[in-house]
């Protein structure tokens, strides 16, 4: 039997109460290879059978209350039951993002290579903040490949974060320390004056995690200036020149601007190459929230885009979106990494790097960003996923997403109870169900997709769009297919019968939405 410790005088300490026998965490090594091989089995057969199954099931509420009660029993317990919860509790209620029917948001599915590398890095189970270890040098290194996809120049650093939102919060920050230091107001009285006057700008289509980095930095809310689009969607020049001009005339200090490369809602890239004009002319930096199509130079059809995109200051980059990397694993390029050294480098006496890392040592990358531990799963995950695509696979895998969605918008194009309202370059479609007769229309569009989720056998979800709600479907599983792409469309139109409308739409009555 396993004693426990009990409560003993301070000045006493009696060793019988020390466990006579081996405690969890350790396993024996044939217990644990047993309970990895059927882990692994699992996993293959999961992924193989993911297509067959619904795209997401309803939880049942006492199931949720029995997770969120969070109750530990005293007793330890085996290892097999950690798959054996998963594979009951936890798997059958996913977010859908696995199977290739899923349109909802831009969630990938894991690739293999990624699976299997996080697995061996939790095996390694290296910090990639402080001490030198080799997941930290290949950080550097997989940091470097995404910036040559991204087509920045060579010297970019940059580190990998758990994803665009940290991304562009460590952007901000580093863009504003650059900002009041060049100023000569880094500190003291003369920060509090000039931060007091930071203003930031960005596409009114911009990710929500843009104005939520601001305000962490802390800029308040009358500071931040959402700048109007045009008719694609795109940040509109001539609002943005005029935003910064009444700011300066007010004794403002514009020193940043946030481009999108693949908005969320349709997909659209904002013109860097001018904007970073802008930028230069005014004194500021150019932040480009590429979470989404930060690696669009890779592919031919969108790389006239991407023109002058190695004259950014930084970029974000989400690997676990457009290369399918297992979730938690952003990225933040810097054209002169030294910016992300001066804004987040802090000495203690009990981290110092060790005089036997050589002369070749570089800071560690703790002094690049807000997180001392972080995870070693990052680095390999990526490195694994790029190492099965190649540079040729990511193109090929983008380019195929592209294509897909191409297709899909000319589906609802030839479907007349369909209007297509928006969508690209990035694989996505906005659109709406054609029903003149319909006086609720964006209720109608929060029902049916909400209809089309409950039914299981696809999912997408709504957006606001030039003030309308509508329907949205994005590409970003590599598995998805023309018949999903089928399937969708006649999921929409049951869902919208099923509700008693839209019924069948006369050609000439439409509403092209626009």
């Amino acid at each position: 039997m396993t004693h426990h410790l009990r409560a003993q005088d301070p000045e006493q300490f009696d060793e019988t109460f020390l466990p006579s026998v081996p405690t969890p965490p350790a396993a024996h090594p044939k217990v644990l290879r047993d309970e990895l091989v059927a882990a692994a089995e699992w996993v293959s057969r999961y992924l193989s059978d993911l297509p067959t199954g619904p795209v997401n099931r309803p939880m049942p509420a006492e199931h949720r209350a029995r997770l969120r009660a969070g109750r530990l029993g005293r007793e330890p317990g085996d290892l097999g039951g950690v798959l054996e919860f998963v594979r009951d509790k936890i798997a059958p209620y996913p977010t859908g993002n696995g199977h290739p029917a899923f349109f909802a948001w831009i969630n990938s599915p894991p690739a293999p290579a990624g699976v299997i590398a996080e697995l061996l890095a939790c095996t390694i189970n290296a910090t990639c903040g402080m001490g030198e270890n080799a997941l930290m040098d290949l950080e550097r290194g997989t940091v470097r490949m995404l910036a040559s996809l991204a087509g920045l120049p060579q010297g970019t650093g940059g580190v990998l974060t758990s994803g665009g939102s940290m991304a562009n919060l460590l952007a901000l920050a580093t863009a504003r320390t650059w900002f009041l230091t060049r100023r000569g107001s880094g500190d003291g009285a003369a920060y509090d004056r000039d931060h007091a006057r930071l203003t930031v700008y960005y596409s009114a289509q911009a990710h929500m995690s843009v104005a939520k980095a601001a305000s962490c930095i802390g800029l308040p809310a009358h500071r931040l200036r959402p700048v109007a689009t045009d008719a694609s969607d795109r940040m509109d020049l001539a609002a943005l020149r005029a935003a910064i001009t009444a700011d300066l005339d007010a004794g403002l200090l514009p020193f940043c601007t946030v481009s999108t490369l693949g908005t969320t809602a349709t997909g659209a890239v904002d013109p860097l190459e001018p904007i970073t004009e802008v930028c230069r002319s005014a004194g500021m930096w150019h932040h480009a929230d590429g979470a989404w199509g930060g690696l669009g130079a890779t592919v031919p059809a969108l790389a006239p885009l991407y023109r002058g995109v190695g004259g950014l200051d930084s970029m974000t980059v989400d690997p676990h979106k457009t290369l399918s990397v297992p979730v938690g694993c952003g990225a933040l390029l810097v054209s002169d990494p030294e910016h992300l050294h001066t804004a987040f480098a802090h000495q203690a006496s009990y981290l110092v790097a060790d005089e036997a890392d050589g002369a070749d040592a570089a800071p560690w990358l703790s002094h690049a960003t807000i997180e001392l531990t972080r995870p070693g799963t990052r680095a390999l995950a990526l490195w694994a996923t790029l190492h099965h695509l190649g540079r040729d696979g990511v193109a090929g895998m983008l380019t195929q997403q592209l294509a897909l969605a191409a297709e899909l918008r000319e589906r609802i194009v030839a479907e007349p109870r369909l209007d297509l309202l928006a969508g690209g370059p990035w694989p996505v479609a906005c659109f709406r169900i054609a029903d003149p007769r319909c006086v609720a229309p964006d209720a109608l569009h929060t029902h049916v997709a909400r209809r089309v989720q409950e039914n299981g056998r696809a999912y997408l979800a709504t957006v606001t769009v030039r003030g309308r709600t509508v329907l949205r479907a994005c590409v970003c599983n590599y598995r998805t297919t023309s018949e999903e792409l089928d399937l969708l469309v006649r999921e929409v139109l049951h869902a919208a019968d099923a509700d008693g409308r839209p019924g069948p739409a006369v050609k000439g009555q439409r509403s092209n939405g626009r």
